[in-house]
């Protein structure tokens, strides 16, 4: 059974950076590609990254680009998302997932602001 462990998240100043990874477990992970999501209170679930299972093409919503880089360790099953120049509009919680999509974790919350 495909798990998803979510971490990283915090309070942090705009202009501030975070690191979240994603721990998965119960598939083969090195051969899936993974994206990052995340959920604004009172908005849809909108993509923000994915990496193709090998790592070499990323791809990022047009609000991150520049300021986001996915990235992954297939020796560790594990996905991070390094944000920087946080915003508040950045506020969310955060969540990975496979392509295709399977179970949802639990997420990670992180909260933009002064």
């Amino acid at each position: 059974q495909v798990q998803l462990v979510e971490s990283g998240g915090g309070l942090v100043q705009p202009g501030g950076s975070l690191r979240l990874s994603c721990a998965a477990s119960g598939f083969t992970f090195s051969t899936y590609a993974m994206r990052w999501y995340r959920q604004a209170p009172r908005k849809e679930r909108e993509l923000v990254a994915t990496i193709t299972s090998a790592g070499d093409t990323r791809t990022y919503a047009d609000s991150v680009k520049g300021r986001f880089t996915i990235s992954r360790n297939n020796a560790k099953n594990t996905v991070y998302l390094q944000m920087n120049n946080l915003k508040p509009e950045d506020t969310a919680v955060y969540y990975c997932n496979t392509v295709p999509r399977s179970n949802w974790g639990q997420g990670t919350q992180v909260t933009v602001s002064s």
